[in-house]
């Protein structure tokens, strides 16, 4: 268990300036859900952020709106879970190795 603080405090200012970058490029990258067959999708930023919102007209009944704010409410939802998995996804790469060391400090979760 011979970490050198210094060593360490570069390896972390090092990683926050990767997930710096890596937030940036995620602004970005898009993901789409769609649900319904199609009938309605949702795009949102690596961010999470909704970009938008495509309804193919078909599915608007005006004497079922409940059907149609379920679909959005339904592509909204799985466009926010593709949009944190990306997240995931990238900061993995970045944070992967921060657990291996934190172990070897006993730190480990």
């Amino acid at each position: 268990m011979n970490m050198n603080p210094q060593k360490m405090l570069k390896q972390v200012r090092d990683m926050q300036s990767q997930m710096m970058k890596m937030q940036e490029k995620l602004a970005g990258e898009t993901v789409e859900a769609q649900v319904g067959g199609g009938m309605v999708s949702a795009v949102f930023t690596g961010q999470g952020d909704i970009v938008s919102i495509k309804i193919d007209p078909e599915v608007i009944n005006p004497d079922d709106k409940e059907m149609l704010e379920d679909l959005i409410v339904s592509a909204v939802n799985e466009g926010l879970k593709k949009s944190r998995e990306l997240i995931n996804d990238r900061m993995g790469s970045i944070t992967g190795g921060l657990s291996g060391a934190l172990g070897s400090m006993g730190l480990g979760f």
